[in-house]
């Protein structure tokens, strides 16, 4: 019972209350009740539970009634925090399974009226408003004025953080991360050539994409003109690459939106803001996006603005021709160098080998 109940106190972060007894044994009771995770909450407390007597088998007396000091607690709620983030990512493929079904086209984007407009008996009900949405990038507006979702923006908002503290929060995995990983375990480098990254993306396998796979030559494309902008290679923690696979993975690969302030991917940012829209607004909103429009062709949501993880002023070309120019004297100079040393070592061992035929008797 008390690990359960720091498990729910530590999922609702800085908004639990620790004082009122009464109040917490309610919201216990509540989410037994009620909330469809609580089964797994309480399995997954068990499994922590019991992982730990059985470490500890050899430490304990099996004559003697069950206790446990200060010290054990604290070292399965160490155990139980330590591994919570994977095991809540369970919930949050389910969240984003249900987001997958809405996406008919595979894009990585779904309609806002769909978003919107799920059934009363849906596992989940998506209801921030469109203001968050796009504040967090989770937004893409065309240029007709429909408005998509999306999924690995919104999977990876502020709004899906369910444990907030001070120190930390507890947010859906970012699936791009492992991708990266990856690549970045193949190149060993800050950039890569544009071929040496369509090849290794190419074999890249995700949990909605399978490998091996041909990329649209619009996306070869987009490659190139990346290396051309950075003198041949591509950087691989810039916006534009990070961009290009959030299109190679759109359901993994969340979109590079750049933010007005860091501080709005933060649960803590919106804490005190209403970020939740309606059920009345959410139906008129559906009503009206969901009017006859004439088709619509989805161009790749492209922006050419880039940014570095490391800004590097871009070499003129006077100061590439001068550090070429450079390179070239000091290598000529080093071989210089070296021939004058062999043909020294010549000489030396010529010289020696006249004298001794001179002081030979016959």
């Amino acid at each position: 019972e008390v690990l359960t109940s720091y498990l729910l106190l530590f999922e609702m972060g800085q908004k639990a209350n620790l004082n009122s007894k009464d109040v917490h044994r309610a919201l216990k009771a509540r989410a037994a009740s009620v909330s469809h995770n609580w089964p797994f909450l309480v399995e997954f407390e068990y499994d922590a539970l019991h992982n730990y007597l059985f470490a500890s088998k050899n430490k304990r007396n099996p004559f003697v009634s069950e206790s446990f000091a200060f010290e054990d607690a604290l070292r399965i709620v160490e155990t139980l925090t330590g591994g919570y983030g994977k095991w809540q990512n369970t919930e949050c493929q389910q969240m984003k399974s249900e987001l997958m079904d809405m996406d008919e086209e595979g894009k990585g984007i779904i309609p806002l009226h769909k978003f919107y407009s799920q059934p009363e008996n849906a596992d989940y009900h998506f209801t921030e408003s469109q203001e968050y949405l796009d504040k967090v990038g989770a937004l893409q507006q065309t240029a007709r004025g429909s408005a998509y979702v999306r999924i690995a923006n919104y999977m990876t908002g502020p709004s899906n953080c369910i444990a907030s503290s001070s120190y930390y929060s507890v947010c859906c995995l970012n699936e791009c991360e492992v991708l990266m990983n990856e690549l970045e375990s193949h190149v060993l480098a800050p950039s890569a050539s544009p071929q040496r990254l369509l090849g290794l993306a190419r074999n890249l396998s995700s949990a909605t994409v399978d490998a091996p796979r041909q990329l649209p030559n619009v996306m070869e494309e987009k490659l190139h003109a990346i290396a051309a902008r950075h003198d041949g290679e591509v950087p691989l923690h810039g916006r534009l690459f990070a961009q290009w696979m959030h299109h190679a993975f759109p359901h993994e690969c969340p979109y590079p939106h750049i933010a007005e302030d860091t501080s709005i991917l933060t649960p803590t940012h919106w804490m005190d803001q209403k970020i939740v829209v309606s059920k009345t607004e959410r139906e008129e909103l559906v009503e009206l996006s969901t009017t006859p429009k004439a088709p619509e062709d989805l161009v790749l949501d492209w922006s050419e603005e880039e940014v570095l993880a490391a800004h590097q002023t871009p070499k003129s070309t006077w100061s590439k021709s001068f550090s070429g120019s450079l390179r070239f004297v000091m290598q000529l100079g080093l071989l210089l160098g070296l021939l004058r040393m062999v043909l020294g070592k010549w000489e030396l061992l010529g010289f020696s080998r006249g004298k001794k035929t001179a002081d030979l008797p016959f």
